[in-house]
């Protein structure tokens, strides 16, 4: 792929797409034109997702008001109680929610959610952003469908700068009044496909939609410059198996766009021998990584490979945090790569996820080795990869998907 394309298709959608915005959809229709530029027909497949307008969100902590975001699909409401920084997950911590808004470190994710509710807490509080950033920049975060469950509890996010100051100053009370409106919107899937000699098929995977404060350049336009990478490379000179490239919409969201191509394409799943995903590649620091859904021997190989060519790869044998994991999840070995930068060079779902931090010739190299592992598997006589997902990687995929949890 030409240098001067992929600095360009950076530049034109270098805007936030959040899953099931409007700007989601210009981007999957720019992405659309991509494909046919290249002589690749592509469709976009739309798929329902849960959506909200925020009307009014306000925190008030000792009857000071806080800047605050209301979380999407919480509910609409007012609630006022004591006010409880949880700072560790200990039972008797737990116990000290009842009846309290709490306020809690990172994300708010599943089992943390089920902890609140278990023991009474009437409203929640999370913070994002970093206290020694100039910014006072907040994200907009949702209580995603699956975690509430119909359970809903309100709640806000602040910035860290905020939420260290409520603590130091030891406040009392808290109250969250959000009203929203609460509605079913649309997604979209692009999907593209190069027909092979066999009905086997390899799916390419890369989501293209980003965070509220974020233009993703890196997480994750990159995955997606990449797909267009490998399709323009392969429709030079087509291969034995059947390739098709899904650009997932509303990843960021829950891996939403490509757990609704899994559901919605399942008996096609069958014939998928292998998913390869590309999420976040080509940054200017920071080491490639392989992370295997499949059989170990899969790992030896891209390590070999790495060697072979003369470029790094860390391999591992794990889930990532990406559109792999709906095919692992149904039966298709999955891996990702990327490349991961340390978080003082280039950090995500913030502001600072721009192409400053992106460099094109990185990028072309990162594309050209997935183009020669791609080759291998799509050109080999039989596809070397098992089509089983190990015992303990479906343990770690129970875990992922929230059906256990880690003691």
């Amino acid at each position: 792929m030409k240098l001067c394309d992929i600095e360009r298709i950076f530049n034109e959608t270098a805007y936030v797409r959040m899953g099931g915005s409007g700007e989601e959809l210009k981007c999957a229709e720019y992405l659309v034109d991509e494909c046919k530029k290249l002589g690749l027909d592509a469709d976009i497949e739309p798929f329902e997702v849960d959506m909200a307008t925020i009307k009014q969100a306000h925190l008030y902590c000792d009857g000071e008001e806080i800047v605050c975001k209301g979380y999407f699909l919480c509910g609409s409401g007012e609630v006022e109680a004591p006010i409880y920084y949880l700072n560790n997950t200990s039972k008797y911590a737990l116990s000290q929610c009842k009846g309290k808004i709490v306020m809690i470190d990172g994300y708010l994710g599943y089992w943390m959610y089920q902890d609140l509710l278990e023991n009474g807490a009437v409203g929640f509080i999370t913070y994002d952003g970093n206290a020694n950033y100039a910014d006072c920049d907040i994200d907009q975060r949702e209580l995603r469908p699956y975690v509430s469950n119909g359970n809903k509890i309100l709640g806000v996010n602040i910035n860290a700068k905020k939420a260290i100051e409520l603590v130091n100053n030891e406040v009392k009370t808290a109250k969250i009044v959000i009203e929203q409106e609460e509605y079913k919107g649309e997604s979209r899937n692009v999907v593209a496909e190069i027909k092979g000699e066999s009905d086997e098929v390899i799916v390419f995977t890369a989501h293209y939609d980003s965070t509220s404060l974020s233009q993703g350049a890196y997480d994750n336009m990159s995955g997606s410059i990449g797909l267009l990478g490998i399709a323009e490379y392969f429709l030079a000179d087509p291969c034995k198996r059947t390739l098709k490239f899904i650009w997932c919409g509303s990843e960021e969201r829950g891996l939403l766009g490509s757990k609704a191509y899994c559901s919605s394409h399942e008996e096609e799943l069958k014939n998928v021998v292998l998913n390869i995903n590309l999420d976040m590649i080509g940054c200017i620091m920071g080491k490639f990584i392989a992370c295997c859904t499949t059989e170990d021997k899969l790992v030896n190989y891209i390590e070999y490979l790495s060697d072979e060519l003369g470029f790094g790869v860390s391999a591992k044998q794990d889930v990532y945090s990406s559109d792999s994991t709906p095919f692992a999840d149904k039966g298709v070995p999955a891996l990702s790569f990327a490349r991961i930068a340390p978080s003082n060079t280039a950090t995500i779902h913030n502001s600072y996820d721009t192409k400053a931090v992106m460099k094109a010739s990185q990028m072309a190299k990162d594309i050209d080795f997935i183009n020669a592992f791609s080759e291998r598997m799509a050109n080999a006589v039989r596809c070397p990869v098992s089509r089983e997902i190990p015992e303990k990687m479906k343990e770690e995929l129970d875990y992922y998907l929230t059906r256990k949890r880690r003691k």
